[in-house]
């Protein structure tokens, strides 16, 4: 269903606040994939064209999954677009078919906004640079994307002279940020638009999980359109037609089918490890650190940070180049093994018990390999809301009563609903492929180890023996091809005899 649709729903574009011809005049047309002819108005278009929000067309939506999936190449700058379009006709929406809620005009212009800025302050390949990067490079340091995102906002306004009230800047802010408690005077159930802290049911996931499928391929199994389409407020708080709790369980599946399948992919977590080292090594050359304090240094901070490094020719970056030119001949860290932790073990996915350290201890007497040469990546993958089910934390209404509110059980929704609702997984890969076998093994080993170990001082935890999956045993006389072979002796780190 794309706007046209929508419209015809009774869901409008174009503000119904009294906006006069000239703002209609000046309104501007974007032809979408995903959400058909999408209306950007003048105080939109204003902040989109900026250098700052022009910034979002050089990352990446999904970061190194492009390296894996060649159809991700869509950026950030359409989806901050596709968001602030969804955030603005859901707004727009209640104002026209529930006028007592007092919806007015800064309000629908402040969640617009909010929805076109909310990712801001993305770095290089979006969530490796504040998840990955800046923990390595500034060990303590706690930086957010969303805090980018306000640095961004307010350099974006001071630098481009646009006119927007400081107590509406502060109120954007607020939205991207989200709030499941009251925030001063302002209306609690706009804050469910497009970061909704309460249960994640929010327009940022409508749009980044239709347009991530879209993309690459996946198939969407729920509806968005339904779940705008049969939303109402009722007590502050945005609720949904009970006939859609399906429909809302399907989106959290697809969310964890996305992160599960594509978002955590084996080679896009490989290559997002050889990006973080490259921009390691770069950090004390080009202080890549340092700007996430600087508005200025940031706005040229982009995935184009890899072409950069490729074209210097200082010393210093050297390693840097020899790990990005790895990346583009395929010659990339490999994966080892992986371990689905159950619950039980929970305790032990950390990297005090698990560490490169630990699994170089468990060599045998001819392996050769050091802890430069293990990665280790603790995984959590879930449906939004940790162990819970966000399901769970939506409220419903009947369509015999659109002024009350109730949640809905599991069990009556469906019985084939998953017993729970996260994983914890671990992964080991290695930066020295022709050490796979022995680092798997020595892994294995450490983890037969700590499991007896769990299981011996609480018997009743007997699920915590963990069974090695045979599926990704590797042969000890793993053969490869005159063309891996050679492959595998270039891949030797920089350093290293060859």
């Amino acid at each position: 269903m794309n706007s046209r649709a929508l419209l015809r729903r009774g869901f409008t574009q174009i503000s119904d606040f009294g906006c006069d011809a000239d703002k209609h005049d000046n309104s501007k047309y974007v032809n979408d994939p995903i959400h058909g002819y999408i209306s950007l108005d003048e105080q939109v278009l204003q902040l989109i064209d900026t250098p700052q929000f022009q910034r979002l067309r050089h990352l990446k939506q999904m970061g190194s999954s492009y390296y894996v999936f060649p159809g991700a190449s869509h950026n950030r700058f359409e989806h901050c677009v596709g968001t602030s379009y969804l955030a603005s006709t859901v707004v727009k929406g209640f104002a026209q078919h529930q006028p007592e809620l007092g919806i007015d005009e800064r309000d629908a212009r402040c969640v617009t906004l909010a929805g076109l800025c909310h990712d801001l302050g993305h770095g290089p390949f979006s969530h490796v640079f504040d998840n990955e990067f800046i923990p390595r490079a500034c060990p303590g340091k706690t930086w957010s994307h969303e805090e980018g995102s306000e640095m961004m906002l307010h350099h974006a306004i001071d630098e481009n002279h646009i006119d927007i009230d400081e107590d509406d800047i502060k109120f954007i802010k607020q939205l991207i940020r989200g709030s499941s408690k009251p925030v001063g005077d302002e209306k609690m159930f706009l804050f469910d638009i497009v970061a909704n802290k309460r249960n994640g049911v929010d327009v940022d996931k409508f749009d980044y999980i239709q347009r991530d499928c879209y993309n690459v391929g996946v198939n969407s199994s729920y509806d968005f359109q339904r779940l705008m389409l049969n939303s109402r407020v009722i007590d502050d708080e945005v609720c949904y037609n009970a006939k859609e709790a399906f429909n809302l369980t399907e989106m959290f599946h697809t969310r964890y089918s996305l992160h599960k399948r594509v978002y955590s992919h084996r080679a896009a977590k490989a290559i997002e490890f050889m990006i973080v080292d490259a921009l390691l090594i770069a950090d004390p050359v080009l202080q890549l650190s340092e700007s996430v304090t600087s508005p200025h240094m940031y706005q040229s901070l982009t995935d184009e940070i890899v072409r950069d490094i490729e074209r210097s020719t200082v010393p210093e970056l050297r390693e840097a180049r020899d790990i990005i030119t790895r990346i583009h001949t395929r010659n990339i860290y490999k994966f080892v093994d992986e371990y689905i932790l159950p619950a039980d073990m929970a305790s032990i996915a950390n990297s005090a018990c698990i560490n490169e350290a630990k699994i170089v201890g468990y060599r045998s007497d001819n392996d050769d390999f050091v802890e430069r040469d293990v990665l280790i990546d603790f995984c959590l993958i879930h449906y939004g809301m940790r162990k819970d089910n966000p399901v769970d934390r939506v409220s419903f209404y009947s369509k015999y009563n659109t002024a009350e509110r109730f949640p809905i059980s599991s069990s009556l929704i469906s019985l084939c609903v998953p017993e729970k609702y996260e994983e914890r997984i671990l992964r080991i890969f290695t930066r020295t492929p022709s050490k796979r076998g022995q680092i798997q093994g020595a892994a294995r080993r450490l983890m037969k180890e700590l499991s007896s170990s769990i299981v011996a001082s609480s018997p009743s935890n007997s699920s915590a023996h963990i069974t090695p999956n045979r599926g990704l045993t590797l042969p000890n006389n793993l053969s490869l091809s005159p063309a891996k072979r050679r492959r595998l002796d270039f891949g030797k780190l920089p350093g290293e005899d060859k």
